[in-house]
């Protein structure tokens, strides 16, 4: 089969781009700092996912970032470094969300594939997968305490994912879990050695889900996040909460030893 591609650049540096071929819809983003995520790369991402959820010929979505270095750096830091009121505050801290939302909602299971590091909002991507894979170098962390902030907006989906004892802990002690803790954990579903073993996994469940039957995973889906039909208001709370606080004296302050 001819795969349909597209490719979305946005007005920032970035691009984010879709595959589909043979049942299975890739959807890739890339930034090259870190594969993070300014929110017009967001806005693509969760535009992107939210048609693949919707094209009649993709049966499984897969989520990837490009490169060998990390996962996701997470949000774009000069981005949150400039929010200058609330309501941009909310705007910038609601990008994650969206993209979490257009996962769980998408009628069609979400395999992550995490090649390297996760941090922040990426934590929350992964856990808005409905099965992931990584490496076992795929460390993963939320760092947003670090900076005098925290992790509210990923954090139902966190939470759902792993449960609050593991939330808390890495809310709390905002330092690198290494890919045994996120498996152990349930962040992630299974760990590989090396790149190769994973891709051919990934490569392996794609095509085992692309010849499943599509209705039955639909089903599943919605149990899987089923308590979720309010986080479009939840979500919105927790992202002015954090547009609020990024704002105070103490934040400003422990955002200017981070850039140090």
């Amino acid at each position: 089969m001819t795969p349909n591609t597209s490719s979305q650049p946005t007005a920032s540096v970035g691009t984010v781009s879709a595959q589909v071929a043979d049942g299975i819809a890739t959807v890739s983003f890339a930034h090259p700092k870190g594969n993070s995520l300014p929110g017009a790369l967001l806005q693509k991402l969760a535009a992107e996912i939210t048609t693949q959820g919707a094209n009649p010929a993709a049966t499984v979505i897969v989520l990837r970032s490009e490169g060998s270095g990390p996962f996701c750096a997470g949000a774009s830091f000069e981005e949150l470094t400039a929010v200058t009121d609330a309501a941009v505050g909310a705007k910038f801290f609601a990008g994650f969300s969206k993209v979490i939302l257009a996962m769980i909602r998408a009628p069609k299971f979400v395999i992550t594939r995490v090649h390297g590091k996760a941090a922040g909002g990426a934590v929350g991507l992964i856990a808005a997968s409905d099965y992931s894979l990584a490496v076992n170098s795929a460390q993963a962390k939320l760092s947003e305490l670090a900076i005098g902030i925290g992790p509210f907006v990923v954090g139902p989906v966190i939470e759902k994912k792993i449960g609050l004892a593991a939330f808390s802990a890495m809310a709390v002690d905002a330092d690198w879990r290494d890919a045994t803790w996120c498996e152990r954990h349930g962040l992630y579903s299974k760990v590989y050695d090396i790149a190769p073993a994973l891709d051919a996994a990934v490569d392996s469940l794609a095509v085992t889900l692309a010849n499943s039957n599509p209705e039955a995973m639909a089903a599943l889906k919605k149990l899987f996040w089923s308590g979720t039909e309010k986080w479009d208001t939840l979500l919105a709370e927790r992202a002015a909460m954090s547009g609020s606080l990024v704002l105070s004296d103490f934040t400003r302050s422990a955002i200017a030893q981070f850039r140090k």
